[in-house]
């Protein structure tokens, strides 16, 4: 008898979602620095994390992953810079069912799609409560 493995891919998204509060783990699934500086690109991962958590466009996906990439860069890091660029680029897509995913303050199911104005109230209301600055919008 053969397997049959079904995909689930969610195509709709209910606009009355509710954001989820901010929440960070570092860098999901890669050290926040190195054996000398266990701390050393935390704040680029944090900024990304929020990115991450808010979601938005395809191009702001990237554009995220890019100053992820440049932060880390800037730290004298450009090998590290270039393997957390490939990780969030092939682990990151919002149609994974992830903890990390872009996106991820929404259930499954947003996308890639513009804030609307309700979801950045949401996002704007939740980021008061922020115990760090990663505010430069």
């Amino acid at each position: 008898m053969a397997a049959l493995t079904l995909f689930w891919l969610p195509t709709t998204y209910a606009q009355d979602y509710q954001l989820k509060p901010f929440y960070t783990d570092g860098r999901s699934v890669f050290p926040d620095g190195t054996w000398r500086d266990g701390d050393l690109w935390r704040d680029c991962c944090l900024r990304h994390d929020y990115d991450y958590w808010k979601g938005g466009t395809e191009a702001e996906r990237k554009a995220s992953d890019q100053a992820l990439k440049q932060c880390v860069t800037k730290l004298g890091e450009d090998t590290v810079a270039e393997l957390m660029l490939a990780g969030v680029r092939a682990g990151g897509s919002p149609y994974f069912p992830t903890s990390y995913r872009w996106g991820y303050g929404w259930p499954l199911g947003r996308g890639y799609k513009a804030l609307t104005e309700d979801e950045q109230q949401q996002v704007k209301a939740l980021s008061q409560q922020l115990p760090f600055i990663l505010l430069s919008d």
